[in-house]
């Protein structure tokens, strides 16, 4: 029977430790090879907390949750946490959970520091209880749509399936490439085959290709397809999503998975501390960590040093989202009110586009900054 939580937050099956609930998607359907990366950065950091001596000399624990990209599993999951007694929740991966968490943390009114998630709408109503390290994604999108416009490609199509965070990236895309001259048309990736696809974008004369779906299907097939398809030999295909990021996505799709421009927040050139964490989370994973690990660590050093300077009890975690300035891995991070956003929010996150370099698919080429 779960514990109900304290005024404090702090109150649990353990006193001796300072909890924190931790969401990601660690099993199917969910962006599983994601949410291992976002573990190993939250762990690696909660272990240097505690090598540094805690929280006011009491470690920290992370609980952690698999959400398996579910969105009532996460607002459960954070229910229980918070029953758990933990001081704050972080984390999640995908944007439409971690917005169902987000929700039921306002709810609740437990602290909620989202690592990854992007929509804008992250809560309905603005709220004291939430803040992010991610860009939101009309930010991203933007900056994504202006690489486009640079490369030449004005005709873009964009194969998508229901979901609210492809129907608000399409939204984003069009709005800002429409006064520019360009064009977006959205092919429904459910109802036709990647052969069907393929017809519709010579039809259409589409210069660019974005993949608005899920990985592997149906984007592993669309890619072979449109790849194979000589009448597109010319076309771009881009994922702003992220999944190129992966190694999964290159062992998937090998040289096929190559020039295939996405959005990806890391600098480009880490400073001494996101080198240094970098290496670590290298040996941890035994890969290339993606910026999604370095989001995890991120994570944990923003709310230790809120849980060191403000204390454990939860309004006053909610209540530091304006004081706090922590060095990242990818820069000074410090929250603030952006308009149309209801959560505080880290502002200035570097965002790039690149890709799998068509000679070295394990090598990734900056193609854009903003």
């Amino acid at each position: 029977m779960n514990t109900p939580p304290s005024p404090s937050g702090a109150d649990g099956t353990d006193r001796s430790s300072v909890r924190l609930g931790a969401l990601a998607p660690l099993t199917r359907p969910g962006w599983a090879e994601a949410g291992r990366h976002l573990l190993a950065g939250l762990d690696l950091a909660v272990r240097e907390v505690n090598d540094a001596g805690g929280i006011g000399g009491r470690p920290l624990e992370l609980v952690v949750r698999d959400t398996a990209a579910d969105p009532e599993r996460a607002a459960a999951a954070v229910e229980e946490l918070a029953g758990l007694g933990v001081a704050a929740v972080v984390g999640e991966y995908h944007s439409v959970v971690a917005r169902a968490a987000a929700a039921r943390a306002d709810a609740l009114g437990v602290p909620f520091l989202c690592s990854s998630g992007v929509l804008d709408a992250l809560t309905d109503e603005p709220t004291e209880w939430v803040a992010r390290l991610a860009p939101a994604q009309s930010r991203g999108w933007r900056i994504y749509g202006d690489f486009l416009l640079a490369a030449g490609r004005r005709r873009i199509a964009v194969a998508t399936q229901p979901s609210v965070y492809w129907a608000s990236g399409a939204r984003v895309l069009r709005d800002h490439l429409a006064p520019r001259g360009g064009t977006v048309v959205e092919l429904d990736a459910n109802a036709l085959t990647p052969e069907a696809l393929c017809d519709a974008l010579v039809d259409h004369g589409a210069t660019a290709l974005l993949l608005l779906v899920g990985h592997p299907e149906p984007a592993v097939p669309i890619v072979r397809a449109v790849r194979g398809d000589r009448r597109l030999a010319e076309i771009l295909i881009g994922a702003p999503a992220g999944q190129p990021e992966f190694a999964g996505w290159a062992a998937a799709l090998g040289e096929d998975g190559a020039g295939i421009p996405f959005l990806r927040y890391l600098p480009e050139r880490l400073g001494a501390l996101g080198e240094r964490v970098g290496k670590e989370l290298r040996e941890r994973l035994g890969e290339a960590p993606s910026f999604v690990a370095f989001e995890g660590w991120d994570t944990v050093t923003v709310l230790a040093e809120a849980l060191r300077s403000h204390g454990t009890d939860r309004a006053a975690v909610a209540e530091s989202w304006p004081r706090v300035a922590v060095e990242g891995t990818r820069g000074a991070i410090r929250f603030s009110r952006t308009p149309g956003i209801g959560v505080w929010q880290w502002a200035w996150a570097p965002i790039q586009v690149v890709d799998r370099d068509p000679a070295e698919p394990f090598r990734f080429r900056t193609l854009h900054t903003g």
